[in-house]
């Protein structure tokens, strides 16, 4: 009788546990951005690696798309794209934040593609 109290005992204590700690995925979003160089890529990964909830963030050069694997539960692609568009980059829809943009040196504006190769 003891055993089967405490097998319940036991596998209720499991489950509780493991629901309590259950490890969600981190989402992923791909944002389009109008990066030009690896500077850029350096600047914007970067700017994502201290945004709150991200876990990593990749950017694509040749189609200028940064994939980013973040914690939902800390933050949103809105905030994602307000951290690119800080870092003075267009982020999909959204604008580059100007003075940012300005203070990038002139190979990474977006005139600027001319210059390259």
């Amino acid at each position: 009788m003891k055993s089967t109290i405490f097998s319940v005992i036991a596998i209720l204590f499991i489950s509780v546990f493991s629901v309590a700690f259950k490890v969600t995925p981190p989402a992923k979003v791909k944002i389009k951005t109008s990066a030009i160089c690896e500077m850029c890529k350096e600047r914007i990964e970067k700017q994502l690696a201290f945004t709150k909830g991200v876990e990593d963030a990749n950017l694509d050069l040749k189609d200028k798309v940064v994939t980013i694997s973040y914690n939902a539960k800390k933050t949103d692609v809105a905030k994602l794209k307000k951290a690119i568009n800080d870092a003075g980059y267009d982020a999909d829809e959204t604008a580059s934040n100007p003075k940012s943009y300005e203070k990038l040196p002139s190979c990474c504006k977006k005139d600027g593609e001319a210059m390259h190769h």
